[in-house]
């Protein structure tokens, strides 16, 4: 898949959840990225956002940053 097609995509799946204010948008965005994209999807995301995430939504980056944070801390943990 394209990043221009999962840049679109998450930028879609943010608008759908920011009528339900900034916080329930950012932790909707993550939670629906988490359960529904393939791991490929979301490092391909990963990647385009530590390159400085151009054409992410604000509230998709920060939802991401959240997802990404945690899934790293979750392989920390899995390590110890």
């Amino acid at each position: 898949m394209s990043l221009d097609k999962l840049i679109y995509m998450a930028n879609q799946i943010g608008k759908f959840f920011a009528s339900q204010g900034p916080d329930r948008a950012v932790a909707g965005t993550a939670d629906h990225i988490k359960k529904f994209w393939d791991p490929r999807m979301r490092a391909a995301i990963f990647q385009h956002l530590e390159a400085g995430g151009a054409g992410l939504d604000p509230a998709v980056k920060v939802a991401l940053q959240q997802l990404r944070a945690a899934e790293q801390n979750k392989r920390q943990e899995l390590k110890v």
